[in-house]
């Protein structure tokens, strides 16, 4: 309940920002020009919610396959679909022979549902370990936050474009008072560009916990996600960088951030202790009563991250009976 109320307090905080500007703007331009850029601000937010899903797609080259296809992976997303009690969604299987091992979910609405996976997590996890990963995918879709991801991310884009068009305006059009008071608001929208930016990923971050609690309650026991999430850094760690720059532009997707992984293989080799390549029960409890301590520099990629710090993540499942 806690995560909820913080993205939908997130949700209010981004748009109410939005808000501001667009108020802020109208009331230097006048009435007319505030609902001109209302609109265009609306028009942003329609095309990420109409392209946004089109992009993941053609990003991944996904393949839609059906049952006949993937009998064991399209009868594990049902099952778990079926627990949630959402309609069937469609099972796609990536084309990128060289995509890391990981799994992403994406589409408008619950009927709109589309949950897939890179060939090399197949090879990759357990069957147990793969329906955890597929449970958090699944809560994704339940959860709604794919697409309000989606549409927050278009915030910070509004507010560049705000910006760079008043400070123009500022510096070669109109009176020298006016221009000026122009420049202000540009610099303003600037500012809150990044800070738009730095809360859209904190949503980010924060629908990640929201979703491994919803594998959890849809029966995959912790350690299993833990397991899988352990087995992904490992995984990503691998990918070659020339791989990774092709599909960063969706990585938020991702059940784990692949361009995080190498700099998480130290943090994570504390957690499994009997160094078996798995993370079980008791060293989830073991990491329990531990109290995890960040630093600076690990603070500050978290904050530039769409991915909670890995080992954080873990100690939240642990958290989970």
């Amino acid at each position: 309940m806690w995560l909820q109320t913080r993205m939908f307090l997130l949700v209010a905080l981004l748009f109410g920002i939005l808000y501001g500007v667009i108020t802020a703007v109208g009331t230097y331009l006048g009435q007319g020009n505030m609902y001109f850029y209302l609109a265009l601000a609306f028009v942003f937010l329609g095309i990420q919610y109409l392209v946004g899903p089109a992009i993941v797609g053609w990003t991944m080259k996904i393949k839609w396959v059906s049952e006949k296809e993937a009998p064991e992976l399209y009868r594990m997303i049902a099952d778990e679909a079926r627990k949630a009690s959402l309609p069937m969604p469609k099972v796609g299987v990536s084309q990128r022979t060289n995509a890391p091992p990981n799994a992403f979910a994406f589409g408008r609405t619950h009927r709109d549902g589309r949950v897939c996976v890179t060939p090399a997590i197949l090879r990759l996890l357990s069957r147990d370990e793969l329906r955890a990963v597929i449970g958090h995918e699944i809560s994704h879709i339940k959860h709604r936050d794919m697409m309000v991801i989606t549409l927050l991310s278009a915030i910070p884009m509004i507010m560049y474009w705000l910006a760079w068009s008043l400070m123009f305006r500022g510096m070669f059009g109109g009176r020298r008072d006016s221009g000026g008071y122009a420049m202000l608001i540009g610099l303003g929208a600037l500012v809150l560009y990044f800070i738009t930016n730095l809360l859209v990923l904190y949503g980010s971050r924060i629908r990640e916990y929201y979703a491994d609690e919803g594998s959890v309650k849809l029966g995959n026991p912790p350690h299993h996600l833990a397991t899988a999430l352990y087995k992904l850094v490992y995984g990503n760690a691998r990918a070659r960088k020339e791989d990774l720059k092709e599909i960063e532009g969706v990585k938020a997707f991702f059940v784990s951030d692949p361009s995080k992984a190498y700099t998480e293989l130290r943090e994570l080799a504390q957690v499994d202790l009997d160094m078996s390549g798995t993370i079980d029960q008791n060293e989830l409890q073991v990491l329990r009563s531990k109290t995890i301590k960040l630093g600076f520099g690990d603070k500050m990629m978290e904050a530039l991250s769409t991915h909670p710090n890995m080992l954080k993540r873990i100690k939240h499942l642990s958290s989970l009976g």
